[in-house]
C-alpha cells in the first residue's frame, strides 16, 4: 500500500506556534484514512518550524484531495492559537513532486477539523469529483452560519452582523502598526468648552500641529482665496461633489447681470453655461436634517448651493453662494462683491456642509460600506478556491475590523460624531439612507463619473488626470485576470457561484435598489471587469484620495469647520470680520476633531501598496505575471507623479501609487 509523506509547515510570525497537539488526515477519492498524530514526541509546533509524519493508509485512497486537520489543546498547557502556513504532501519520501494545501490562516482547537485544498484554484464547472463539490458548499454553509448581514442606519448600505471586532476571529482581524502619530498638542483641552478667544489663539494650535505639514500651512496662507476655494473642490479631501452644469437650478435666482463681473469680458452666464465653464456645488442632501447639539449648545446646518466659473487661466472661483434651498428675503444670494466677512462667512458654510458630505458619504459610504458590502458577499457566497474570492480579499478584508471599530466608536454615543461633528447621531443615520438612495453606480466608476461631471478635460482636476490613470492600470489587469478564468460570455452567466455573490451583494447590500444602475448579474466578461476594478479602486485609490488627504485641508479649521454655532445669516451685512470666529466650534471639539483627523490621516507603518500582495495565490504563474505587470504600470504612473508635483507649489500626490494602500485599513 502506497505510503505519504506529509510535512506540516508552522508560519515564521513569532506567535505563530502553539503549545497543541496536532492531528492529520488524508482524504482521498477513494476513501479517507483515520487520523494520525502529526508532532512526534519530542518536537513542538514552533514559529518557522517543520513537521513530518508518514501516512500509512490501511486501503487504496486514490488522489489525495483534501488535508484535514484538527488542533487538540495539551492538558496543563495554554490552548494557543496555531499559524499553519501549509501543508505538503509527497507520495513516498524519494519522490521529487510535491503537492501542496495551503493554509495561512490561525487554526483554534474549536474549529474542529479544518481541511484544507490544493493550491489549485477554479471554478465550480472545473471540480470533477463530488466530494471537492461538496466541500465547497460545506465551506460556504459554515461561513454562512457566522458572517450574516445586519443594518446600521435603516436604509442604508448594510454591514456585518457583529458589534466586537474580537467577533471576527483571528483570520478576518489585523494588528495595525501605528507610524507613531504625535497628538501630544491637541491633549489638555478637554475642559474648554468655549468658543476660541482670537485666530491668533487658533494659530498657536495649528503651529504645533502642522508646523512640519507644508499643505496645510498652505490652507491657511490662502483659505480665504476665491481661486483656493475652487481648486479644493477640485483637488482637496472631497473631489467627489464638484459637477458641471448646463442650465441653473430652479431655486437659485441668479441672472446674468448680477453676475457680469465675475464672468468673461463680453460674455454673459447663458453663454458660459452653454460653454462648459459653470459648475455647481449642491448640497441638497442636507437639507433639514437636524443638527447636533454640542457642550450643551445648539449647533446649525445649511445646505447651500455654491455656483462657480471655470475662467479662462484655469482657475475655478465661485461667483454666486445661497446657504439654503428657498430663495426669498431671509435667504440672500451672496457674491464675490458683497462685503469680505460676507462673502468668507458664506464660503465656511459651504465647507462646513462639505465636511458632512465627505467624511460620511465620500469617505464613509463610498470606500468604507461597499468595500464591507463586497467583503460579506465574498465570504458568504465564493469559497476560498473561487478565483475571485483569492483576488478580492487582499482588497477587502480590512474593511471588517476598521467599520466595526468606527461603528462602535467614531459613530457611537460619546463618539466624536456625538461630541463634535455638526452631523451628529440623529442626523448621521438620516445622512447615510439619503446617500444610499442617491448613490449610483456609475459614479463609482471614474471614466462615467468624471465624464458626468464635466471633469474629465480640466486641466488642473489633478485628482481626475490620477485616478483615471489609476482605473485604468487596474482594469488592464482585472481584464487579463478574468481572461485567465472565464473564456468566454457564456462562462460568467454559468458561474453560480459568481452569480450568487453579485445577486447577494444587490438584494442584502444595496437593498435591491435598482434605480442605483448596480448590476444584478452578470452576462458578459465586460461587465465584470468593470465591477472589479470599481471594487479595487474604491477600497484603494479613492480611499487614499479621500482619507490621506484630511488633515492636511482640515488642521486650520476655518478652511472646513466640523461644525458651525451660530446660525446661517439672514441678511447681507450683519457680520464683521470678528464674528466670524463665533461660528467656529469651540475649543474642545476642535481638538476632538483634529485627533481623529490626524489618526486616520496617517498610513501604517507595515502598509502594503496597491497591487502587492503577501499571499501565495499571487506569487507564481501566469497571475505573477499579471501582478509584475501591473506594478510596472502604477511605478511608471507614480513616476509621472512626482515629476509633476516637483513643479508644483501645491502637489497633489494622493493618487500616487506609492501612497495607495491596498485596502481600507483605517
Amino acid at each position: 500500500m502506497e505510503e505519504f509523506q506529509v510535512t506540516i509547515r508552522t508560519s515564521p510570525g513569532p506567535l505563530a506556534g502553539t503549545y497543541n497537539t496536532l492531528w492529520v488526515s488524508l482524504i482521498g477519492s477513494q476513501c479517507e484514512c483515520p487520523p494520525v498524530r502529526a508532532v512526534p514526541d519530542g518536537q513542538c509546533l514552533l514559529p518557522g518550524s517543520t513537521c513530518t509524519v508518514v501516512v500509512k493508509p490501511e486501503k487504496e485512497v486514490g488522489t489525495v484531495v483534501l488535508v484535514r486537520l484538527r488542533l487538540e489543546a495539551r492538558p496543563g498547557f495554554p490552548n494557543l492559537n496555531w499559524h499553519c502556513l501549509d501543508v505538503q504532501l509527497k507520495p513516498r519520501a524519494d519522490a521529487a513532486e510535491v503537492e501542496h494545501f495551503p493554509c495561512n490562516k490561525w487554526i483554534k482547537t474549536a474549529d474542529g477539523d479544518i481541511e484544507l485544498r490544493s493550491n489549485r484554484v477554479c471554478l465550480l464547472k472545473g471540480e470533477t469529483l463530488q466530494i471537492l463539490r461538496e466541500h465547497r458548499a460545506r465551506e460556504l454553509q459554515t461561513k454562512q452560519q457566522l458572517i450574516k448581514w445586519s443594518t446600521f442606519a435603516e436604509g442604508s448600505i448594510r454591514c456585518i452582523d457583529m458589534t466586537s471586532s474580537q467577533s471576527l476571529g483571528p483570520n478576518l482581524s489585523y494588528t495595525r502598526q501605528s507610524p507613531g502619530t504625535n497628538l501630544n498638542y491637541l491633549r489638555g483641552f478637554t475642559d474648554r468648552a468655549e468658543p476660541w478667544s482670537s485666530l491668533e489663539e487658533l494659530g498657536i494650535l495649528f503651529v504645533h500641529n502642522g508646523k512640519d505639514n507644508a499643505v496645510a500651512r498652505y490652507v491657511q496662507a490662502h483659505w480665504r482665496d476665491d481661486a483656493f476655494f475652487g481648486y479644493q473642490c477640485l483637488n482637496g479631501c472631497n473631489p467627489l461633489q464638484i459637477r458641471q452644469i448646463h442650465s441653473l437650478p430652479t431655486n437659485l435666482p441668479v441672472t446674468s447681470e448680477m453676475l457680469r463681473d465675475f464672468l468673461p469680458v463680453g460674455s454673459s452666464l447663458e453663454q458660459e453655461l452653454e460653454r462648459g465653464a459653470i459648475f455647481l456645488l449642491d448640497y441638497e442632501i442636507l437639507d433639514q436634517l437636524p443638527a447636533n447639539v454640542i457642550n450643551g449648545k445648539q449647533t446649525y446646518m445649511a445646505a447651500p448651493l455654491c455656483l462657480l466659473h471655470y475662467n479662462q487661466h484655469g482657475q475655478l472661483k465661485p461667483i454666486a453662494i445661497q446657504l439654503q434651498r428657498t430663495a426669498g428675503p431671509q435667504n440672500p444670494l451672496f457674491l464675490p462683491s458683497d462685503p469680505e466677512p460676507d462673502w468668507l462667512l458664506a464660503k465656511m458654510w459651504v465647507r462646513n456642509s462639505d465636511f458632512q458630505v465627505h467624511q460620511l458619504l465620500s469617505h464613509f459610504l463610498r470606500t468604507h460600506m461597499v468595500g464591507e458590502v463586497c467583503c460579506v458577499a465574498t465570504l458568504r457566497r465564493l469559497p476560498e478556491i473561487h478565483p475571485l474570492h483569492q483576488l478580492l480579499m487582499p482588497h477587502l478584508k480590512t474593511c471588517l475590523q476598521i467599520n466595526i471599530q468606527a461603528r462602535t466608536s467614531l459613530l457611537a454615543p460619546n463618539g466624536v460624531f456625538d461630541k463634535a461633528i455638526g452631523c451628529g447621531l440623529k442626523a448621521a443615520p438620516l445622512l447615510l439612507a439619503r446617500g444610499t438612495e442617491q448613490l449610483r453606480y456609475t459614479s463609482m466608476c471614474v471614466p462615467d463619473d468624471l465624464k458626468e461631471r464635466g471633469l474629465d478635460k480640466l486641466a488642473n482636476c489633478y485628482y481626475a488626470q490620477d485616478a483615471l490613470r489609476v482605473w485604468n492600470a487596474l482594469h488592464r489587469f482585472v481584464v487579463s485576470w478574468v481572461d485567465l478564468y472565464y473564456c468566454s460570455d457564456q462562462d460568467i452567466q454559468q458561474d453560480c457561484e459568481l452569480q450568487s455573490w453579485i445577486q447577494e451583494i444587490f438584494t442584502e447590500g444595496l437593498l435591491s435598489f435598482t434605480h442605483t444602475g448596480f448590476p444584478q448579474s452578470f452576462q458578459t466578461t465586460a461587465e465584470l471587469s468593470k465591477f472589479l476594478t470599481m471594487v479595487i479602486f474604491s477600497c484603494s485609490a479613492l480611499h487614499a484620495a479621500v482619507n490621506f488627504s484630511q488633515v492636511d485641508f482640515n488642521l486650520w479649521i476655518p478652511n472646513c469647520p466640523a461644525v458651525m454655532s451660530r446660525p446661517p445669516p439672514e441678511v447681507k451685512g450683519s457680520v464683521t470680520e470678528e464674528d466670524l470666529l463665533s461660528f467656529l466650534p469651540d475649543v474642545n471639539s476642535t481638538c476632538s476633531v483634529l485627533t481623529i483627523l490626524l489618526l486616520l490621516s496617517q498610513p501604517a507603518a507595515d502598509y502594503v501598496l496597491l497591487c502587492h500582495y503577501r499571499e501565495q495565490y499571487f506569487r507564481s504563474g501566469d497571475v505573477c505575471k499579471l501582478v509584475e505587470t501591473v506594478q510596472k504600470e502604477l511605478r511608471a504612473i507614480a513616476e509621472d507623479i512626482t515629476k509633476r508635483n516637483s513643479k508644483m507649489e501645491l502637489p497633489y500626490p494622493y493618487l500616487s501609487p506609492n501612497n495607495i494602500e491596498n485596502s481600507v485599513a483605517i
